[in-house]
């Protein structure tokens, strides 16, 4: 499973890398975790605001930060 995560760098996506790792980790899921900070990656996914998680390619979410067990359901 390829999770990125899509953001600048700022506290919220530093966040979202945080819980995402925890929540993968829970589930016991083999991934490989990518930070996207280039903002012309970013917007090829069709993100405005950040941070966004995407997972297999497919934005799961944008402009928060959920908590671990948001997460986890993202995941399976």
């Amino acid at each position: 499973m390829k999770i990125q995560i899509l953001g600048t760098g700022c506290a919220k996506c530093n966040a979202l890398t945080i819980t995402t790792e925890q929540a993968a980790q829970s589930l016991g899921l083999q991934y490989e975790l990518e930070k996207v900070t280039d903002l012309k990656q970013i917007m090829a996914f069709g993100v405005m605001t950040t941070p966004a998680l995407v997972v297999d390619g497919k934005v799961k979410m944008s402009g928060k930060v959920p908590s671990v067990d948001e997460i986890k359901k993202l995941l399976t």
